[in-house]
């Protein structure tokens, strides 16, 4: 009891200390509240056959039958697979590239040079797949497109980059990275400034080049703040990037281009199955959330690096 009244005591005194950034992270914490947490409420539709006119509490209960028709959809495993193979595909293709390219910024001692690069790799991270997919859909063309014009100059056949399902999947994961590479760099350089510069200077006495710099100093301290992006993205396994293919897939791609949430999409807000829909993104979710406790207790096995 001791213990607890001096464990309340401590965060209390340490509330008055920062209050000015407590302060500044009440907006955040009032948005999560009103947006995230409060509709969470809905996930009771899951478990109805919700009529609109009589409302979420006014549906009546249907227990589990959501889940078995989800479950006994035959095209649901077949996007499932889909979701999950282009998941894993922007996990191992783009997960190492903000690091690799953070690596390399940090060895630029040009610094108008870096700081141009910086802007323009995160910059379309702030562009709406709306517009990207529209200049990509134009770039890609295979008949009036600028890619398709080079191949053909080349020699090369046109390709149709959005509409054959053997480029598709290339395609998205391409652009994916493209779009999200500057952005995931920012947190990196973040971490690099952070090392103290002694070790460098150390190391340097010691005869080490820049190469074995990077390879004893940077990325071993990188690692905390990799675990925990890697911990973060496996909680998204199930989140293949439905702005992006929405916007990007048609019906000729439909047997590799079909997520989860384009499904629900479909299922949800055109069919009006809200009770379906509702079933297969809480199933969605439970797996995500799933992974993250699994790959937090590996990596709270093998070293301190976890979230909790």
């Amino acid at each position: 009891m001791k213990h607890e009244r001096l464990k309340i005591r401590s965060l209390f005194l340490q509330y008055r200390k920062n209050k000015e950034l407590f302060i500044l992270f009440l907006p955040v914490l009032v948005f999560y509240i009103i947006f995230c947490y409060i509709p969470m409420g809905g996930i009771v539709i899951a478990f109805k056959d919700y009529k609109l006119m009589q409302g979420i509490w006014g549906s009546p209960w249907v227990g589990l039958d959501n889940f078995k028709e989800l479950f006994s959809t035959p095209s649901f495993y077949e996007i499932l697979g889909n979701t999950i193979w282009i998941s894993i595909l922007r996990l191992v293709i783009g997960f190492p590239a903000p690091i690799i390219l953070a690596l390399l910024l940090n060895e630029v001692k040009h610094n108008d040079y870096k700081k141009v690069v910086q802007t323009v790799s995160y910059l379309p991270h702030f562009l709406s797949w709306v517009i990207l997919a529209g200049v990509f859909q134009q770039l890609l063309s295979p008949s009036t497109g600028a890619v398709n014009a080079i191949l053909g100059k080349l020699g090369i056949s046109p390709v149709f980059f959005l509409g054959d399902p053997n480029w598709f999947i290339f395609t998205i994961i391409i652009t994916g990275v493209w779009q999200g590479v500057g952005w995931g760099t920012v947190i990196y350089l973040a971490a690099i400034s952070g090392i103290d510069p002694q070790l460098y200077e150390a190391a340097m006495l010691d005869g080490a080049g820049r190469l074995k710099q990077v390879l004893y100093i940077t990325i071993p301290s990188l690692v905390p703040t990799i675990t925990i992006i890697l911990i973060l993205n496996t909680g998204g396994i199930l989140n293949a990037g439905f702005d992006q293919i929405m916007n990007m897939y048609n019906e000729a791609v439909y047997e590799v281009g079909d997520i989860i949430d384009t499904y629900v999409y479909r299922r949800g807000l055109e069919g009006m199955q809200y009770s379906y829909s509702t079933a297969v993104n809480l199933f969605k979710n439970v797996i995500g959330l799933g992974f993250v406790l699994f790959t937090n207790n590996i990596a709270k096995r093998l070293g301190d690096n976890s979230l909790w």
